[in-house]
């Protein structure tokens, strides 16, 4: 599939220094936020053992999130003319990765995202970014991208650090390389592959879970998925778990994240009593409605994204 693309046009200002960073065409700045005396933490690879490791760059900080509305893009055909184009203006690349392998939740929520819904980070689909000119023990200028899709939008952050530039404009410019093949999303994980999902994906959704209609309360059970995400963590002692608590798009946001953060809650507390694992091991946050997995506009995809998932932090 060849892509007709257009470009983003951001100038790299500094000794006489420019770059043109291609973005699909149509592309539609969210938000931009500039600050002239500033400092950005730029990660340099990813989250591991507690730590995102980082280099601080200081000077100009500016920082824009896009979106773009094609179907069927990947993080990766966002991100790899941008690496290309970074390469070829001298910059080294010192980060890139893709979700797990930067680290999955702990690398998303460690590093500088602007909020939402001007960017929005889909944790099972994200590329990540970060490039260095000048010398390797002390870069003037950092730019750090990402590039994430879910549900027939992308968005793509662009933070430059250490750079005077103060215009960036959209322009038609030549095409630039030929798309990958998109790849599907990893599928739910049904019960029975809870462990295989875990290592593979180092993400599992919990199915068939039930909690009443609009609280936080757990029902009963059993449930086969737990005891299979007990088992798994009984087998790996090492392995440390967030729950993660997701909800459709219907009401507030703030009452949607407390809502996926209690049944997140809820859903530890079930491990705890219920299996014998270590409250040490496992943590308990909530997204609302900021990460769907599939569309909120029928009752099944509604239903779909009204979930809790259990990532791997370490293991």
């Amino acid at each position: 599939m060849r892509l007709k693309l257009g470009a983003l046009l951001i100038l790299l200002a500094g000794a006489a220094h420019a770059v043109e960073l291609r973005l699909p065409t149509g592309a539609r700045q969210m938000i931009a936020r500039d600050t002239v005396k500033d400092q950005f933490s730029a990660p340099v690879a990813p989250y591991t053992q507690g730590t995102l490791p980082v280099r601080v760059i200081e000077g100009p900080v500016l920082r824009s999130a896009w979106r773009v509305d094609v179907a069927d893009l990947t993080p990766l055909q966002l991100i790899a003319p941008l690496r290309a184009q970074l390469e070829a203006e001298g910059f080294r690349v010192v980060l890139d990765c893709e979700s797990q392998v930067c680290g999955g939740y702990d690398f998303r929520f460690e590093t500088e995202v602007l909020p939402a819904p001007n960017m929005y980070v889909n944790l099972r689909s994200y590329h990540a970014l970060t490039a260095f000119l000048g010398p390797q023990d002390a870069p003037g200028q950092a730019v750090n991208i990402i590039a994430s899709s879910s549900s027939g939008a992308s968005f793509v952050q662009i933070i430059q650090a250490g750079v005077a530039a103060e215009e960036s404009a959209v322009q038609p410019v030549a095409s630039v390389p030929e798309a990958v093949t998109p790849v599907s999303e990893p599928p739910v994980a049904e019960v029975g592959s809870v462990a295989q999902s875990l290592t593979r994906d180092g993400h599992a959704v919990l199915a068939a879970l039930d909690f009443e209609s609009g609280t936080s309360d757990l029902g009963p059970g059993p449930f086969a998925v737990l005891e299979e995400l007990a088992g798994a963590m009984r087998t790996n002692p090492d392995m440390r778990i967030a729950l993660v608590g997701h909800t459709d798009n219907v009401g507030s946001l703030e009452g949607n994240v407390a809502l996926s953060v209690s049944r997140a809650r809820s859903v530890r507390q079930r491990m705890i009593d219920a299996y014998g694992i270590a409250p040490a091991r496992l943590q308990a946050q909530g997204m609302g409605f900021l990460a769907p997995y599939t569309t909120n506009a029928t009752e099944d995809g509604r239903e779909a994204n009204r979930r809790v998932e259990a990532v791997v932090l370490a293991e």
